[in-house]
């Protein structure tokens, strides 16, 4: 379970890679749409140097443009067990939370979209909704 929840473990970083490389497969609707999408944007960065994963340089949703970063959780880990005993999405639903707030900021001028998912594969409801929006014919 350690390589589940430890910040160092070399599976945190690749499991971030593979989903982000998911929605990128997800985002090739906007590249076939001609829209362009930019990975770790510059310029949207956080105050610790932190920026969102992708920006879709069209406006997406009330006039401003999409941009998202995504997570991946643990459940098991010790501080998300109790909640996660109680409700199976608890902490991939906090996690989408948690990561709406780190990028608060950004919310005045982009859309941002949380992508939050467990190591157990359930994805939060907001990131369900994106990917099925994402996968229907345009």
């Amino acid at each position: 379970m350690h390589s589940l929840v430890c910040k160092r473990s070399q599976g945190r970083t690749a499991r971030h890679h593979a989903l982000n490389d998911l929605a990128a497969r997800r985002a090739r609707v906007f590249a076939s749409a001609g829209l362009p999408v930019i990975k770790e944007p510059h310029g949207l960065t956080r105050s610790d140097g932190k920026r969102p994963d992708s920006l879709v340089m069209v406006p997406w949703k009330e006039g401003k443009p999409l941009t998202w970063d995504m997570t991946v959780v643990c459940p098991t880990a010790e501080s998300y067990v109790e909640a996660s005993a109680r409700d199976a999405s608890s902490a991939v639903e906090l996690a989408a939370l948690r990561k709406s707030d780190k990028y608060s900021t950004l919310q005045r001028t982009h859309f941002f979209q949380p992508i939050a998912v467990e190591t157990l594969g359930l994805m939060n409801t907001a990131t369900s909704s994106f990917f099925y929006l994402l996968s229907l014919p345009s």
